[in-house]
């Protein structure tokens, strides 16, 4: 059937790999606070050529992949009994729907950054297949117990990396025809005797194996890292009512707060700090308070819909911290439970986000008891651009 076409992903993380200990299959292990999954999936997600992404795991994983079940972007498929049976599995979940182009990745390269994706991807314009590598600069020798036994000629030798990317019928029907053992899905290709182009690699590009390469993974990452800052105010006047939500949490209170929503100070200065740092404007721009549909509407739309755009683009939540400003009601019996919440619908553990309260000395509106301000910081981090 002819299918949507564009660029699809492949992830292989179907592996059973403890080389690297901790007790977990090395893709589900945490790099800096993130499973190594989460970072390769987030890379491919941030890409804007890549429209889709099939996960292949392990039958024994599908508890580490509920948090990617309800993106309509993202298929997980079962791995086969090797590597080469789950790439098969990857290409036959898109076989309903097929693309041009498939990339094919190994999820223990989390470092993979947009303009390697987009170099591979590119590269099929002119070629059924291409792959990234890196020439062989280190001299090279033959040894046995210990000792060197020869030397070979490193002219013409490559280190190879993945994404792989291939012509999806090509591939498919190549997987189809090979026997198996093939070290990597450019094996498979040159069997069938498709061209593979060779494009740059990146050194930065590493396959996590042992237990060292976390560390030196995360080094990497801290110095390559997108970090990015915004802010958000917002201010609501009070009108007559028995009660405020502020950070989703309603409090009883002689007083309401008046707004196009349900006027939740707190939730929209926190939700404009996220669009800002993703420079994606403010509610209004997501949600126009011209439009009807809004009007009343729980704050925590709002806020989910910007935390999962940051998650989309391969960000994730630093830090937020929030200060509502107001003579009353008291909002520090209250600021646990804003923060359980606030964390709850931004994904994050409850020690990346702060709640807290100021007055204004009476002075301003805030002063006056007119209404409630908020002011809202957050840092959001993502991988290499």
């Amino acid at each position: 059937m002819a299918g949507s076409g564009g660029t699809a992903a492949i992830i292989v993380a179907a592996g059973r790999g403890t080389r690297a200990g901790g007790g977990l299959p090395k893709q589900w292990r945490s790099l800096l606070g993130r499973p190594v999954a989460d970072w390769t999936v987030a890379a491919f997600l941030g890409h804007p050529g890549v429209g889709r992404i099939v996960l292949v795991v392990h039958p024994q994983d599908v508890a580490h992949v509920a948090r990617w079940r309800g993106d309509p972007r993202i298929r997980v498929a079962m791995g086969g009994a090797d590597r080469a049976g789950s790439v098969a599995a990857g290409l036959d979940a898109l076989a309903d729907d097929p693309p041009d182009r498939v990339l094919i990745h190994d999820v223990a390269r989390p470092l993979v950054t947009r303009d390697l994706i987009g170099r591979v991807a590119d590269a099929l314009a002119a070629c059924p297949a291409a792959a990234p590598a890196l020439p062989v600069t280190d001299a090279l020798w033959h040894g046995a117990d210990g000792h060197v036994t020869g030397t070979r000629d490193r002219a013409g030798l490559y280190r190879a990396q993945t994404p792989q990317g291939f012509r999806y019928a090509a591939i498919r029907a190549a997987h189809a025809a090979h026997p198996g053992g093939a070290a990597d899905d450019v094996e498979v290709a040159r069997a069938a005797g498709l061209d593979v182009a060779i494009v740059e690699g990146d050194e930065d590009n590493l396959k996590i194996t042992g237990a060292g390469d976390f560390a030196r993974a995360a080094r990497i990452m801290e110095r390559i890292m997108d970090i990015r800052s915004g802010n958000g105010f917002d201010v609501h006047a009070f009108t007559d009512g028995d009660g405020v939500t502020l950070c989703g949490v309603r409090i009883p209170h002689d007083r309401a707060l008046l707004g196009h929503s349900d006027a939740d100070v707190g939730m929209h200065a926190l939700t404009d700090a996220i669009y800002g740092a993703l420079a994606e404007g403010d509610i209004g721009r997501h949600f126009p308070p011209s439009d009807p549909q809004w009007k009343g509407a729980a704050s925590d739309i709002f806020l989910r819909h910007a935390a999962g755009l940051a998650r989309s683009r391969g960000y994730r939540l630093g830090n937020a911290d929030v200060t509502l400003i107001c003579e009353r009601p008291k909002i520090g019996p209250h600021a646990d439970a804003m923060r359980k919440t606030l964390a709850a619908l931004c994904e994050v553990e409850l020690g990346r986000v702060s709640v807290k309260a100021t007055t204004s000395e009476r002075l301003g509106f805030t002063g006056r008891g007119e209404g409630i301000a908020a002011l809202a910081s957050v840092t959001l981090i993502g991988g290499a651009a």
